[in-house]
């Protein structure tokens, strides 16, 4: 018996410390800072490729509150020739609000996409120049846009909506694009997703003809989870007009220089199917 309780008051002795220091223990943080770096073959956005189908470097930082708040900046190379005359680079900076509902969560926000060195003048082409009244859009490439999305445990619907002039070009605000999104955890690291999107260009003309910039984007790939390294291939595709015939070319026909020049500049469907294989670390 004496033994018993001399075990149970030693037991005890080093019991106390331990509920010490539980009691002691700071709160967690309602702040969360994390990165993001991705290396990938070809930058895609909404299903039109970016850097000519060339690799890529990207990555961002992210800010979130506990109470739903958020504040990020996410930065990729860019090709000149899909729309940023003498840029080379993307800056978007984004902010707005998530909660969750169960199941179901909200998040709306904006973001700004912004194009330094960028050139939007005539001295690069008539890409930037209004047909209706002439006038130009001068400085930068830019592009703004407000957000609403809703999720339901995998799957995500968002709406994106441009509050001027869609990336510079004149009389296109009001343009839009809804992305429809799922991924899916197989377990072991493994996971899938499958996105379909539609882009809306509003009322932009090219001279006497109205060229047609709306296009259904989709895309379907598979994750893979290597000791906190994401790998992910994906099939992309879109039915944008992108030919690049010359007595015909269509809306995403990209050159890898900006202006065109028949027979100097290489041009691309933007648009056409791909794989795309890209490696994402976050920390």
């Amino acid at each position: 018996m004496k033994k018993t309780l001399i075990a149970a008051a030693v037991a005890g002795a080093f019991s106390l410390p331990a509920l010490t220091f539980a009691a002691d223990a700071e709160p967690v943080s309602p702040h969360t800072l994390t990165g993001n770096l991705t290396l990938t073959t070809d930058y895609r956005f909404r299903g039109i490729t970016q850097t000519f189908e060339k690799p890529a470097i990207q990555g961002g930082i992210d800010y979130s509150h506990s109470s739903g708040i958020y504040l990020g900046n996410w930065n990729s190379n860019i090709n000149e020739g899909a729309g940023f005359p003498d840029g080379n680079l993307e800056m978007d900076f984004y902010g707005g609000y998530k909660a969750s509902f169960g199941d179901f969560g909200l998040d709306v926000g904006a973001i700004y996409y912004y194009y330094p060195g960028s050139d939007a003048n005539t001295a690069a082409g008539t890409t930037f120049v209004n047909p209706k009244n002439g006038q130009t859009h001068n400085g930068s490439v830019d592009n703004k846009e407000i957000y609403i999305g809703g999720t339901w445990k995998f799957v995500s619907l968002k709406y994106y909506h441009s509050v001027g002039d869609y990336f510079s070009l004149p009389d296109t605000k009001g343009s839009n694009y809804i992305d429809l999104s799922a991924n899916y955890d197989l377990g072991n690291g493994w996971g899938i997703n499958g996105h379909v999107g539609s882009f809306r260009l509003k009322d932009w003309h090219a001279g006497t003809d109205v060229t047609d910039g709306d296009y259904t984007d989709y895309k379907l790939g598979v994750t893979k989870d290597l000791k906190g390294w994401l790998v992910g291939l994906a099939y992309v595709g879109t039915n944008a007009k992108g030919s690049c015939d010359v007595t015909n070319p269509g809306f995403y026909c990209f050159g890898n220089k900006t202006p065109l020049v028949a027979g100097v500049t290489k041009t691309r469907d933007a648009g056409d199917d791909t794989v795309v294989l890209s490696v994402t670390k976050s920390f």
